[in-house]
């Protein structure tokens, strides 16, 4: 694989698939929680259901490269906002979940953010 482009950020899909029936209860704890990881300094790009299936959503993510994803993701998940928060709230809703990570262009995550944006 090719190295990254200079100006190329590392972009993180999340997609959840949740158990039948927690949709209304995953948004919710998601309302608490996309703030709390915005306020951690982690870049949102998108969060929402998937066109395609009824139980998945998906939250997509950007950063410098792997060691600031590493480092901002320890910080936060391991944060007793988080634990004491919405985590349980979320887990409890959760069948698996997929992280994919792949490098973009500035430009094509600006689109992502516009046409996916919350």
């Amino acid at each position: 694989m090719p190295a990254p482009q200079a100006d190329a950020r590392l972009v993180e899909i999340r997609t959840y698939r949740l158990k039948p029936g927690h949709a209304a209860r995953f948004e919710a704890a998601m309302a608490q929680a996309l703030p709390m990881v915005r306020a951690s300094g982690m870049d949102v790009i998108a969060f929402g259901r998937s066109d395609h299936e009824h139980e998945s959503y998906y939250l997509i993510r950007a950063y410098a490269d792997r060691a600031q994803l590493d480092a901002q993701q320890q910080a936060f998940y391991s944060s007793a906002a988080w634990r004491q928060g919405p985590r349980q709230g979320l887990v409890d809703c959760l069948q698996d979940y997929l992280n994919t990570l792949l490098w973009l262009a500035p430009g094509s995550i600006e689109d992502l953010r516009a046409r996916n944006g919350l």
